[in-house]
Order: structure tokens, then C-alpha cells, then sequence
């Protein structure tokens, strides 16, 4: 499934996927990849540094959904297909060189593998706002002023407490 510019845009600025897998048992199991990234238009992939259960999981059962989302738009896509593990050869390496080409620094000594997503169904995500007439811009401009000023505040120390 060809994936559209607009998903292809939220996965180039996010890079933060949520996967979703399940365990050998039935359990649901989510976990976020900071390595999210495009394959090719039609796939995505993510690099397994420190994944070994999401891995363990997609090897008993290669389903999996991947959850892309802007948190200041309050849009993004899920992302459902068929993950394929590689720790070698051609895949491998080209996952490696997209992320060097995207400027990090992973190597074949921190990645084990890399799990590229074959996308068969895609569905937009978007969270409704409570005030049903607010514009996308109103709602885009309330949550950059929110995570704005979260980040500006000062930490809590482990010895300040609240009374």
C-alpha cells in the first residue's frame, strides 16, 4: 500500500512510533521506537537497540499496528502490516544508511536489527477537541502553549515535596 505524502510527512517529523504487538501468550504489549522512520513509500521501519521483547514478540507473530501522531496538531495514522526482522544483509544495511543519511549516529554495533513494516491498512488518527468549533489552528496553538510551558517549568527536586 502506497503510503500518502501527508503519512509520510507525519512519520519524516515525528519519528516517534508507538508498536504495537502481541505476546506469545495473548497479551497486548506497546512500546514506543525512537527510531521510526520510512523505508520506502510503502513501508516503514524502526531500529531494534534495545527492543528484545517487541522483537521476541513480532518473531512469534509478525502482525503489528504502529501509532504515528503530531501531539501539537493532535493528528496522525495507525499503521497496520507485517514486520520482517533483519539483522543482516541488504534490508539491514539500508535501514542503517537511512538513518545515518537522517543524521543519527546509529551503528552495527548499538542496532541488532532493523524491522521493517510491510503497511497494509493505514487509518487517520485525530483527537476531537472539547470545544467543537475550535479551529485546527486554535487547537494546534493551545497544545504548543501547553507543552511549551511544560517544558519551561522548573523540575521538581527528589527532597522538595509536596505538603
Amino acid at each position: 500500500m502506497k503510503l500518502s505524502e501527508q503519512m509520510q510527512r507525519v512519520v519524516r517529523e515525528q519519528r516517534l512510533g508507538f508498536v504495537a504487538t502481541v505476546t506469545p501468550d495473548g497479551r497486548p504489549s506497546l512500546s514506543p521506537k525512537g527510531t521510526t522512520r520510512l523505508f520506502d513509500d510503502e513501508r516503514l521501519f524502526f531500529a531494534d537497540i534495545a527492543s528484545p521483547g517487541t522483537v521476541a514478540n513480532l518473531r512469534v507473530n509478525p502482525r503489528v499496528e504502529v501509532n504515528v501522531v503530531d501531539p501539537i496538531r493532535r493528528k496522525g495514522f495507525r499503521f497496520k502490516g507485517t514486520a520482517t526482522v533483519y539483522t543482516s544483509g541488504e534490508a539491514y544495511d539500508r535501514g542503517l544508511q537511512l538513518l545515518r543519511d537522517q543524521g543519527s549516529t546509529a551503528n552495527r554495533d548499538r542496532v541488532r536489527s532493523i524491522v521493517v513494516i510491510e503497511v497494509t491498512e493505514v487509518a487517520e488518527l485525530i483527537f476531537l477537541a472539547n470545544d467543537a468549533a475550535a479551529t485546527e489552528k486554535a487547537i494546534s496553538d493551545s497544545w504548543l502553549d501547553y507543552y511549551t510551558a511544560l517544558h519551561r517549568a522548573p523540575t521538581c527536586r527528589a527532597d522538595e515535596r509536596a505538603e
